[in-house]
């Protein structure tokens, strides 16, 4: 990724701006790497056109264990 970086103005939901202002306290982290990261993981996920890896484990291990609950609920 260039180390160069480009000023953009845009405008964000005050809830979401202040969830986010929280996760970059909590972690320690500037707000502005916690907007890189968010704009690349849309870019891998539009750009693949499917779920992350590690969503996709997550959800089939949580199918695995809790399948027939999942059933159950849907009825």
């Amino acid at each position: 990724m260039s180390q160069s970086r480009q000023k953009f103005a845009t405008q964000v939901d005050p809830d979401i701006l202040a969830s986010v202002r929280q996760i970059a306290e909590q972690e320690g982290r500037q707000l502005q790497a916690l907007v890189d990261e968010a704009l690349a993981d849309l870019i891998e996920k539009r750009k693949h056109g499917k779920p992350r890896q590690h969503v996709m484990a997550s959800y089939l291990a949580s199918h695995e264990r809790y399948g027939e609950l999942y059933k159950k609920l849907a009825k």
